[in-house]
């Protein structure tokens, strides 16, 4: 039986909220197709309310909570109505995250799920990430179900966003794992230049590596941590910002590329991997790409422009279906929680 579901996923880089409307269907296994898709730029004051939510009292954190739901909410309802949808059964939404710190036993994303039910009408199913969290998970990265279910034909695969993650099985379980900061570094360096991100990585190009910064980039503890292990814009303010101080902005841009793809490409090397399926804003950064191939045999295999923009809102919409009939959504062996479980909360 067909099921029709629409995800929503705002992710750590601001570049807008993708909806995907999707069909899926299980008969020996689960098969997808994407109906319609786009991404709706943020305007220029939802983007720094987003941006800056992260400083905000207690008081104005919950009033945002709420207005970003409506937000969510009108924005689904002009999806449906642009494109004429019907027969939904139901629309799963991520939410922004704000924080997100696993070893508190907290994370937040806000978008009230009642206010986005309040403005289209149709069961929704929202916050994914808490009760793995109070589980003793990360909370993080949850996209590990769809790769096992959705796309197993690939060694692994690797979501090139805010923060690099990938997932793959290693003796048979799903592991999967942050990898490190990706475009919530390089978008936050080009500001510089009055850009809000590094179109094909051509300034980095331009740009020298810094050996030296390059060596402190590369000793940070967390990439010596054993997964499973996630990461927050919080960890990138006190431990990669600072770190850029004196050292000129193309050349901090240059060297962060570098380092990025040298943990990338290490961690394709120490697994032998033989094909990665890559997708998220971060596979359209040539130079990025280019780094990457330079220090891997692995097969790069860059999809349709469709996965690459949606594969975790297809996601997440896919994470809806099953937790409407109440079927595993998060691996336990990629969260690091105590279970494999049924994550969240359906209206």
């Amino acid at each position: 039986m067909k099921t029709l579901a629409i995800g929503l996923m705002s992710g750590t880089s601001l570049d807008g909220l993708d909806i995907c409307f999707a069909e899926f269907e299980k008969q020996d296994q689960w098969t997808f197709k994407i109906l319609k898709a786009e991404t709706i730029p943020y305007s220029k004051e939802w983007e720094e309310k987003l941006r800056n939510s992260i400083h905000i009292s207690a008081e104005k954190l919950l009033e945002l909570h709420s207005e970003y739901g409506f937000y969510l909410g009108k924005s689904v309802k002009n999806f449906i109505e642009k494109h004429q949808l019907q027969h939904i059964d139901l629309v799963a939404s991520h939410g922004h995250t704000v924080f997100h710190q696993p070893q508190k036993r907290f994370t937040l994303q806000i978008g009230d799920g009642r206010a986005v039910k309040i403005e289209i009408n149709l069961p929704v199913i929202y916050d994914f990430r808490t009760q793995d969290v109070l589980m003793g998970g990360n909370g993080a990265p949850l996209v590990p179900i769809g790769d096992e279910l959705l796309f197993s034909q690939y060694d692994a695969c690797l979501n090139l966003g805010g923060f690099s993650n990938i997932s793959l099985q290693i003796n048979g379980q799903r592991i999967a794992f942050d990898i490190a900061p990706v475009n919530i570094v390089l978008n936050t360096l080009v500001q510089q230049f009055r850009k809000n991100f590094d179109e094909n990585g051509d300034l980095a190009r331009t740009g020298k590596i810094d050996e030296n910064l390059l060596l402190k980039l590369n000793s940070l503890s967390f990439y010596r941590q054993s997964h499973p292990k996630s990461l927050g814009i919080e960890w990138c303010n006190e431990n990669i910002f600072p770190l850029f101080k004196n050292v000129e902005a193309l050349d901090a841009l240059a060297t962060f590329t570098e380092h990025t793809a040298q943990q990338i490409s290490d961690i394709f090397n120490k697994n032998k991997l033989k094909n990665v399926l890559f997708t998220g804003g971060g596979t359209y950064n040539h130079y990025l790409i280019e780094k990457i191939k330079e220090k891997t045999t692995a097969e790069i295999v860059i999809p349709e422009r469709e996965i690459i923009d949606y594969k975790e809102a297809l996601i997440f919409a896919f994470m809806g279906v099953l937790r409407f009939k109440n079927e595993i959504n998060v691996l336990a062996s990629a969260t690091g929680s105590r279970e494999d479980h049924s994550s969240g909360i359906i209206l």
